[in-house]
C-alpha cells in the first residue's frame, strides 16, 4: 500500500496526555509513526515534539488536520504539518567567498540535501559562472548604503516570486535590515565565521590568531534584527596550535563553515528545528 509521508511539529504548555492525544488520532487513521522526538523544557514549562509518519493511501492532508483539530484545541498547540514529497526551494545569497556556496551545491547534487536552488543572489558578479554552470538563475544586485532599501526590495521580490522556503546567507557580507530580517524571520539562515559570541567583526580568525586561541569554530543561526544574536542551530569547533598562521586558521575555518551551514540547512529543511524563545530545540 502506498503512503504519503508527513512531518508534524508541535509545541505547547507541558501537561500529561499530549503524546497520547496526538498518537491516538494518528492511529485511528492507520498512520504509521516512523520517528518520534520530544523535549520538555523545564525552565519554561514548554513541550516540543516532532513526529514523522506515513499515512495510508486515501488519507489526505485535510483528513489529518481534521483528526488533529481536537488535541490541538485541547492543548492550545502551535503546530506545523509538512508533506515530505513537496521538495523545498532555497535561495542562496553570497558575496565573494564561494566555499559555502559550492559545498551546498555539491550536497544537493549528491542528494544529501533534498532541495532545489531557485536562485543565487549576490552583491558581486564573482559567482555568476558557478550559478550558471549549475543551471541556476543568477541575480547580481549591487548595494550601497543609499541603495540598500531598493536592493532588499528586489531580494524580497525574488523570494516571493520563486516561492522559496528558505534563504541561506552563504558568506553574504551584508547585514540585512531590520525590516527584511523581520519580514523573513525564521526563513533566513546565516553562517557566522566565528564560534559565537567571541571575536565578532570582519577578521575573526586574525583576531583569534593574535590572541593565541586553541579552538576556532563557526556558528549557523537564524537571522534577526539583532546582529549575530539569532537563535543558534548548529556549531562546530576545531583545535588549532601556536604553530598555525592566520592563513592556516582561515583554511580550517572555511571547511568548518561549509559543513556547519550545510548541516543547519538540512536540519531546517527536515523540520528538525523549533524556535524556543532566543534558543532552538534541534531534533537530530
Amino acid at each position: 500500500m502506498s503512503a504519503a509521508n508527513f512531518v508534524l511539529t508541535l509545541s505547547c504548555a507541558d501537561r500529561p496526555g499530549i503524546v497520547a492525544a496526538v498518537t491516538t488520532e494518528l492511529a485511528a487513521l492507520s498512520a504509521n509513526i516512523a520517528e518520534s522526538n520530544q523535549f520538555w523544557d523545564r525552565e519554561t514549562g514548554r513541550f516540543f515534539m516532532r513526529l514523522a509518519f506515513a499515512a495510508p493511501h486515501g488519507v489526505s492532508r485535510d483528513a489529518i488536520e481534521r483528526a488533529l483539530k481536537a488535541p490541538i484545541e485541547r492543548f492550545s498547540m502551535k503546530t506545523s504539518l509538512t508533506e515530505e514529497s513537496q521538495r523545498k526551494r532555497i535561495i542562496i545569497l553570497v558575496s565573494k567567498f564561494d566555499h559555502t556556496l559550492l559545498h551546498l551545491l555539491y550536497q544537493i547534487r549528491v542528494g544529501w540535501l533534498d532541495a532545489d536552488v531557485a536562485a543565487v543572489i549576490s552583491n558581486h558578479p564573482d559567482t555568476r559562472k558557478i550559478a550558471e554552470d549549475a543551471g541556476i538563475p543568477f541575480h547580481w544586485l549591487p548595494v550601497t548604503k543609499e541603495t540598500k532599501p531598493a536592493q532588499e526590495a528586489q531580494i524580497l521580490q525574488i523570494v516571493q516570486q520563486t516561492g522559496a522556503d528558505l534563504v541561506v546567507l552563504a558568506r553574504y557580507m551584508q547585514v540585512l535590515s531590520t525590516d527584511l530580517s523581520t519580514r523573513l524571520f525564521g526563513q533566513v539562515l546565516n553562517i557566522h565565521h566565528s564560534f559565537l559570541p567571541s571575536f565578532k567583526g570582519a577578521k575573526p580568525y586574525h583576531q583569534a590568531h593574535e590572541r593565541g586561541v586553541k579552538i576556532i569554530g563557526a556558528t549557523a543561526h537564524y537571522v534577526t534584527p539583532d546582529l549575530d544574536e539569532g537563535p543558534i542551530i548548529e556549531q562546530e569547533t576545531a583545535r588549532v596550535t601556536h604553530a598555525m598562521s592566520a592563513e592556516d586558521l582561515v583554511a580550517a575555518g572555511r571547511d568548518i563553515e561549509s559543513r556547519v551551514l550545510a548541516r543547519a540547512v538540512k536540519l531546517h529543511l527536515e523540520n528538525r528545528v523549533m524556535l524556543n524563545g532566543k534558543k532552538t530545540v534541534v531534533f537530530g
